[in-house]
């Protein structure tokens, strides 16, 4: 079965990967033709254009970094709007506001052309193992169209409800895990000036009521002084951007989102934009002068 895959940086390559190792024909698109080639190197094949992938494909995935780049795939010229055909169905993976999906789905239907949002979570370790958690908004029949697809790239895969519904699912997704991060350095640089060693409180701690995924997955990280990007700062402080956009349009109060977004700003301003949301560490280690590193 061929599948298109537009987007593929760092969760877009493996996650086409896994499709690969799964027995799909992947046509694979970027603006970058670094990455076209590597997956192609995996074998996938290279395209040219969107174009090319629509022709190919009648079920075609984006992965793509923010509502702008999602929208000019879509409806700018030679894009999916008028390169796919009817019965196309668009999976975006993309994490963008939940408004530019009830926009684009709102002009693809006119053609006839089906549309989920699907973002994920995970990072990077979790695209490359093919366990994601995706959460998806549409028709009960489109999610079960792509489910084999989710099946290979994720481990949890859910319909939250209409199209949108995954975004908002993911931009809830996405504050939980920025105040935990920021939690969970306040709370480790409190054990090291209090003169505990944050390693053997991580240790204590995560069997308890505070501990979860987020704290497993960073709190190793940050002990390492280790801020390799599985998901990135400025990344993050793209969904939380959305998240406030959104929070906004419905009035809800976001007090907890604006204070980490405040952070993660000040860190990139700093020249961390690159590295790892578990560099929230780093905002106390300035404050403080003391290093969480062992």
């Amino acid at each position: 079965m061929n599948v298109g895959f537009i987007g593929l940086g760092i969760m877009g390559k493996p996650m086409a990967k896994n499709l690969l190792k799964a027995g799909y024909t992947v046509y694979g698109y970027d603006v970058v033709e670094e990455n076209v080639q590597n997956v192609a190197q995996a074998g996938a094949v290279a395209c040219k254009s969107i174009r090319e992938v629509c022709e190919a494909c009648q079920d075609i995935i984006t992965m793509l970094p923010n509502s702008p780049h999602v929208r000019s795939v879509v409806m700018d010229a030679g894009g999916i709007l008028e390169s796919a055909g009817q019965g196309t169905l668009l999976i975006d993976m993309s994490s963008i506001a939940p408004s530019a999906s009830k926009e684009l789905h709102g002009e693809l239907a006119k053609k006839g052309i089906h549309m989920i949002d699907a973002p994920v979570s995970g990072g990077e370790p979790k695209a490359v193992d093919g366990t994601l958690a995706i959460m998806v908004g549409g028709d009960q029949a489109d999610y079960e169209r792509a489910l084999p697809l989710f099946q290979v790239m994720g481990a949890s895969y859910n319909l939250i409800g209409d199209i949108g519904s995954g975004n908002t699912c993911k931009l809830t997704n996405q504050i939980i895990v920025a105040v935990n991060i920021a939690a969970l350095s306040e709370g480790m640089m409190l054990a090291k000036m209090a003169g505990a060693d944050p390693e053997k409180v991580f240790e204590g701690i995560r069997g308890g009521l505070a501990g979860s995924t987020v704290m497993n997955a960073k709190a190793p990280m940050m002990l390492a002084g280790d801020f390799k990007p599985g998901f990135r700062i400025d990344l993050h402080i793209k969904d939380l951007n959305n998240a406030l956009e959104t929070g906004d349009r419905f009035h809800a109060p976001l007090p907890l989102t604006h204070m980490v977004q405040d952070v993660l700003k000040e860190l990139s301003a700093q020249g961390n934009g690159s590295c790892d949301h578990s560099a929230i560490a780093k905002y106390y280690e300035a404050l403080t002068g003391v290093s969480l590193k062992k």
